[in-house]
């Protein structure tokens, strides 16, 4: 072994087992919300999969606001999209919903080793952050729209 994969090696032993566990389902988060943005992206692409809205009809619409470009596309705000993931131009949101919410997972997963360790308190803010981020994402606080 080389000097350098000694130091990575020994500093790997020294990190605390909740950050070990949290980066590697950050890591698998990550990679899978990625590799589904390439894969929709590619569908698109290729035209395996029909688009809710036609690629030739895109600029004359993308310059609209967001609610208009709702409107005229016939999509509710908010989660509006979901319904439609089966259309390739709306499933790649699956990706970028995947990757919104890949901290999730790995902070679920840390609470119950800071609660084994009697870290009441980390355990506590890694819950208020997930319900902080359910309840951004669940559209309740959404104002004027």
């Amino acid at each position: 072994m080389g000097l350098t994969e000694l130091s990575v090696q020994a500093s790997a032993t020294q990190q605390p087992a909740a950050q070990l566990r949290y980066s590697r389902w950050l890591d698998v988060g990550t990679r899978v919300g990625f590799i589904t943005l390439v894969a929709s992206f590619a569908a698109y692409m290729s035209g395996w999969l029909d688009p809710h809205v036609p690629l030739e009809q895109l600029p004359e619409l993308w310059n609209q606001p967001a609610y208009r470009y709702l409107e005229r596309i016939g999509i509710d705000a908010g989660w509006g999209w979901a319904a439609l993931v089966h259309r390739i131009d709306l499933g790649n949101l699956v990706g970028i919903a995947l990757l919104a919410g890949c901290s999730l997972p790995p902070l679920l997963a840390v609470i119950p080793l800071y609660l084994r360790q009697r870290e009441r308190v980390l355990a506590a803010i890694c819950a208020l952050q997930v319900a902080v981020v359910l309840l951004a994402a669940s559209g309740v606080l959404t104002a004027g729209h």
